[in-house]
Parts: structure tokens; C-alpha cells; sequence
């Protein structure tokens, strides 16, 4: 059995969830979300609270256990509150600023970067180094961040490029450091 899979999922006030087959649909203050899950598995309210339990043991099943339970959370969590990741920009000359709905980054190439947000996605630039992505779903929130991030990852020798809040760059000695040393 599975620890995440028999943790219930609180259900906050204002979040309403339906069940139709094997799609699972949450709404809540900030919007709604639905996903198809595994056939094998029932969701139940009990007591406020969500329960994911399968409908037979098998060892199969023991993955997508936790998995649709953390799902289902996520959606609850998303409608209720929302997700955020902040990306800052490290480098000389390296910001952000919108264009319209898109966002344009300077990144110390010969042109400027253009992205579009998907669709359910917010993207905030506060500061000129600072960009925050905003949304319900989880997965599309940490998707849109990571193809920012991949326009120019943080680099080991100087620790130059977009990198999330708090993450943390080992940095590496250049040649010349490591030549002298003995």
C-alpha cells in the first residue's frame, strides 16, 4: 500500500468536486481543472475530506496509487490557492519586460527572446531581473518556467543566466584557478 495514496485530501470551502466516469473535475475560486484518471482506482468524499483507494490489489497498481492521489491534491490545491515560480535573471544586461501578453528577454544573445504563454498562465514581471509565472494547473505553471529557464540555463563558471528563486549554482574554478593550484 502506498503512504501518499492513503493520506486524505482536505477539501478547502468554495472548492467543488465531481466525478464522471474516470474524469475528475475540481472548481474552485480561482477556476477549474479536470483530468482523466487511472480506471482502477475510486475517489470518494468522505467526511470533507477526498479518499483515493483502488479497486483490487495488485502490484501494477502500486505506482499510479500515490500518483492519482497527488494529482487530485494538486488539482484541489490549484483551484484554491494557485501555483507560482519565480525565475530571476543573473548576468549584466540580462531582463525581461511584456510585450503585450508575451514576455521578451534579453539574454545576451544577438536577438531578443520572444515567449508566449499557454493558455491558463500568468506571467508578471515586477523588476526587470525578476519574472513570476502564476496559474492553476501545477503542471503547465512548472512547464512554462522550465522552457524560460531553458532559453539560458545558469552556467557553472560565472553563474550567468535565468535560474529559479533560491536555487542554488555550484560554481566551478576556471582553468586558470585550477593550473595554479597544486
Amino acid at each position: 500500500m502506498s503512504k501518499i495514496g492513503k493520506k486524505p485530501i482536505p477539501i478547502p470551502d468554495g472548492v467543488k468536486f465531481g466525478m464522471k466516469g474516470n474524469v475528475v473535475s475540481v472548481s474552485g475560486p480561482k477556476g477549474e481543472l479536470s483530468r482523466e484518471i487511472h480506471p482502477e482506482f475510486n475517489v470518494k468524499i468522505k467526511d470533507g475530506n477526498l479518499f483515493v483507494s483502488p479497486k483490487r490489489e495488485s502490484r501494477f497498481l502500486q505506482p499510479y496509487y500515490g500518483l492519482t492521489r497527488a494529482l487530485i491534491a494538486n488539482m484541489v490545491e490549484g483551484v484554491s490557492k494557485g501555483f507560482t515560480k519565480v525565475l530571476r535573471l543573473v548576468g549584466v544586461g540580462y531582463r525581461a519586460k511584456m510585450k503585450d501578453s508575451a514576455i521578451e528577454l534579453s539574454l545576451g544573445f544577438s536577438h531578443p527572446v520572444i515567449f508566449q504563454p499557454p493558455e491558463g498562465v500568468e506571467i508578471e514581471v515586477p523588476e526587470p531581473q525578476r519574472i513570476v509565472v502564476t496559474g492553476i494547473d501545477k503542471e503547465v505553471v512548472g512547464d512554462s518556467a522550465s522552457k524560460i529557464r531553458s532559453f539560458k540555463p545558469p552556467e557553472p563558471y560565472k553563474g550567468k543566466g535565468v535560474r529559479y528563486e533560491g536555487e542554488y549554482v555550484r560554481r566551478k574554478p576556471g582553468k586558470r584557478a585550477v593550473s595554479t593550484g597544486i
